[in-house]
C-alpha cells in the first residue's frame, strides 16, 4: 500500500474521531466558550488577509506586540486572530480594541479556534481563505495545514520552539508533517532551530530573537512605591511570590529556616492562587509563626512584626510593588516539577531573584542569566533559604542590578521587528 494512500487513509480515521469527540468535548467546562465558533456552527469567520492563531495567554500577548509593531501595509488588510482559551480570547479582544483605536489600516476581528476536524477546517480556509497564516510559538495542527496547502495561503511559524520530546513523536510518522510543512519557521534558538530542521529541512528554518524579551517592561528601579509606608525601607524583607501547592512543604520548611537565620524578617508570602489562602491560614498557626493577613493590615508592619513574621496576601495587585520594596526574593513553582514562574519581573525590579531547579518554562530566558549572577538556581529548598539569607544580609544595589538586567533584556530584543519584516515580505511577493 503506498504512502499516499495511507496518508488518506490516517486522515479519514483522524476526521471521525474528531466527529466522535465534538459532542462529548461540548461537556467541558472550558470548550463551553465559543463552542459554537469552534465547531462553525454559530458563525463562520469572514475573509482575512492575515489570520494569527494564538493558543493561549501567553501567545495573545505575544499577537498583541506582534501586531502593533506590524509595519503599515499599502493597503488595509483585514486580520483575524483566534485563540483556544477564554484569557486567551479576553487578551485578543482587548488588544483588537486598542489598536483599533490608533490604526485605520488593520480591520481585525476575533474569533475561537475551530477544532481541527478535517472537514471543519476545510470549511473555515475556505471561507477565510488568509493569504498569510501565522502560528505563534508551536502549533501543529494536521487538519488546518492541510486544508491551508489547498488553498495555496502562505504559513509562517514566529517565535517557534519545539522540545526534543515533541520531536520524537511528530517524527513517527515524518512524510505526513513534511508533506505539510509550513513555508517558514522562525526559530528562537539554535537548537530550536535545528530540531525544526529535522523534522521540516534546513531551507524552512531561521533563527529570531524572541519576542518575549520585547514585552518585558524597563520599569524603574528607583520609582515611588506606594508600600513604601507600610514597609520601612530599613526592614530587612523578603517576598516569596507565586508559591504553588505542590511546593508548600518547601515553603514551610524555608520560612522556618529564614526567621531563625534572620529574625526580625518581614516575609511576604504570595501563593500563585488565592485559594490556598486557607491553607496557609492553617499551617502558619501550626507552625507558631505570628503572620497575618494583607488586608487586615493598617500603617507600618512596625507595630505589627516587631519580631519578624509572615503578612500573608490574600490581596491582588501588589506583587510587582512588593518586589520593588523587597531586598530578597523567592520565585515559585520551582521547587516542585512545575516549570517555573517569572523571575524575571523581581529583576527588572533591582533584586536578584532566587529560584529552584525547575524552570524550563523559562528556559528561553537562556544559561546566560545564570552564568552572569543575574538569577540565583538553588537545589533544593535549603539552598534556597541559605542564599536568601545571605541576600537580606547583604542585598546588592537596587539600580546596579537593574541596569544589569536591563542591558542583558536589550541585547536578545528586536525579534518583534524582525518577524513583522518577514511577514511583509510575505504579503509583498
Amino acid at each position: 500500500m503506498s504512502e499516499n494512500i495511507l496518508e488518506k487513509m490516517a486522515f479519514c480515521l483522524y476526521d471521525l474521531a474528531w466527529k466522535i469527540a465534538i459532542p462529548w468535548l461540548r461537556k467541558n467546562q472550558r470548550l463551553a466558550d465559543g463552542f459554537g465558533q469552534r465547531t462553525l456552527r454559530r458563525e463562520v469567520p469572514g475573509r482575512a488577509d492575515l489570520w494569527i492563531q494564538a493558543a493561549s495567554a501567553g501567545e495573545s500577548y505575544l499577537a498583541q506586540a506582534f501586531l502593533r509593531k506590524l509595519m503599515r501595509p499599502a493597503r488595509p488588510i483585514r486580520v483575524l486572530m483566534t485563540t483556544n482559551t477564554r484569557q486567551g480570547m479576553d487578551i485578543l479582544k482587548k488588544t483588537a480594541t486598542d489598536i483599533a483605536a490608533n490604526r485605520d489600516d488593520l480591520d481585525i476581528r476575533t474569533a475561537y479556534f475551530p477544532f481541527d476536524q478535517p472537514s471543519l477546517m476545510a470549511k473555515a480556509v475556505h471561507r477565510i481563505h488568509p493569504r498569510v497564516m501565522v502560528f505563534l510559538e508551536l502549533e501543529m495542527w494536521p487538519g488546518l495545514l492541510s486544508a491551508l496547502r489547498k488553498y495555496g495561503s502562505k504559513v509562517l511559524v514566529i517565535n517557534g520552539r519545539i522540545t526534543a520530546k515533541s520531536l520524537k513523536g511528530y517524527l513517527f510518522w515524518p512524510s505526513v508533517w513534511q508533506s505539510l510543512a509550513p513555508d517558514q519557521i522562525l526559530a528562537i534558538s539554535p537548537d530550536d532551530a535545528d530540531r525544526f530542521a529535522t523534522l521540516f529541512g534546513k531551507h524552512r528554518v531561521t533563527v529570531m530573537r524572541n519576542i518575549k524579551f520585547d514585552r518585558i517592561s524597563e520599569g524603574e528601579a528607583d520609582e515611588k512605591n506606594p508600600l513604601s509606608e507600610m514597609i520601612p525601607l530599613d526592614r530587612p524583607f523578603l517576598v516569596l511570590g507565586s508559591t504553588r501547592q505542590e511546593e508548600e512543604p518547601a515553603i514551610e520548611n524555608m520560612i522556618l529556616h529564614i526567621l531563625q537565620q534572620q529574625p526580625g524578617t518581614l516575609i511576604g508570602l504570595f501563593p500563585r492562587h488565592m485559594h490556598r489562602i486557607a491553607y496557609w491560614e492553617t499551617a502558619l498557626k501550626r507552625m507558631e509563626t505570628p503572620w497575618m493577613l494583607r488586608s487586615e493590615l493598617r500603617g507600618s508592619v512596625r507595630e505589627s512584626f516587631s519580631n519578624g513574621g509572615v503578612l500573608l496576601w490574600d490581596t491582588f495587585g501588589e506583587l510587582s510593588l512588593a518586589y520593588a520594596s523587597a531586598k530578597a526574593v523567592f520565585v515559585g513553582g520551582s521547587l516542585a516539577q512545575l516549570g517555573g514562574q517569572n523571575f524575571l519581573e523581581p529583576l527588572i525590579c533591582g533584586v536578584i531573584p532566587v529560584i529552584g531547579p525547575s524552570w524550563e518554562n523559562f528556559a528561553w530566558v537562556g544559561a546566560d542569566m545564570v552564568e552572569q549572577g543575574l538569577v540565583r538556581v538553588a537545589s533544593d529548598w535549603k539552598a534556597a533559604a541559605d542564599i536568601l539569607a545571605a541576600h537580606l544580609k547583604k542585598p546588592q544595589p537596587k539600580q546596579v542590578v537593574h541596569e544589569a538586567a536591563l542591558r542583558y533584556v536589550r541585547e536578545r530584543q528586536g525579534g518583534t521587528e524582525q518577524a513583522c519584516r518577514v511577514v511583509a515580505d510575505l504579503f509583498d511577493a
